[in-house]
This record gives structure tokens, C-alpha cells and sequence, in this order.
């Protein structure tokens, strides 16, 4: 069975920096895509970022790009998602996902509704 775990969501200023993780275990397959989606109040959840745990190929959205990075240690099966230079906009929960793909496209690992698995979902507020 899939099991997807948030962690480090938290509340900080515009500015400000956090680093959220999602760890996984009962993977059926070592090629995933990991994905990092946010759902804002009253918002549809959109695409943030992910990787693809075995080429390392990474996607950024537009709204995020130049302050986020992500990143996955297989060792541990866990990915990170760094946030910097946060704004009131980043506010949301963020859910990782996971779904197996040999190949990464932007497709496969940037839309919600490729996803199967996901996680239980972290807050993350920034205050103006």
C-alpha cells in the first residue's frame, strides 16, 4: 500500500523561506514521478512542481519558478520541495503525489488527475 507523509509546512512573512518533505513508502516502482500541488482557499489545486525519482527530470510551474526547487533522496524516498522568497500567494495546502511513469513528461508529472496516490497535505500560510 502507497503511503505518502508531508512534512514542514508552517507559517512565516513575505520574504521568508520553508521546506516541505514527503516521504514515501510501498512504492510498487522505483520510476515515479513525485509531484508537489497546492490548493488555496476556494482555489482549485494546481501544479507546483515535481520530479522524476529516477532521471531526476524536474518541473517547475511558471508561478514558481526562480524561487522553488525540488529535489528527491532516493536513499530516504524523500522529496523536498524548497521555498524561498515566499509570497501571500504561495498560501495553500500542499499535497505531494505519486504515480509510476518509466518516461517523464511535463503531462504525466504536472497534472492532478495523472495522480493516484497522495499525501495528506501540509499548510503553508505567508502573512504580508
Amino acid at each position: 500500500q502507497v503511503r505518502l507523509v508531508e512534512s514542514g509546512g508552517g507559517s512565516v512573512q513575505a520574504g521568508g523561506s520553508l521546506r516541505l518533505s514527503c516521504t514515501a513508502s510501498g512504492l510498487p516502482y522505483t520510476e515515479n514521478c513525485i509531484g508537489w500541488f497546492r490548493q488555496g482557499p476556494g482555489q482549485r489545486r494546481e501544479a507546483v512542481a515535481s520530479i522524476h525519482t529516477t532521471t531526476g527530470t524536474t518541473y517547475l510551474s511558471d508561478s514558481v519558478k526562480g524561487r522553488f526547487t525540488v529535489s528527491h533522496d532516493n536513499a530516504a524516498s524523500t522529496t523536498f520541495l524548497q521555498m524561498a522568497n515566499l509570497k501571500p500567494e504561495d498560501t495553500g495546502t500542499y499535497y505531494c503525489g505519486a504515480e509510476d511513469w518509466y518516461t517523464p513528461t511535463w503531462d504525466r508529472c504536472m497534472t492532478e488527475s495523472k495522480y493516484d496516490d497522495w499525501g495528506q497535505g501540509a499548510q503553508v500560510t505567508v502573512s504580508s
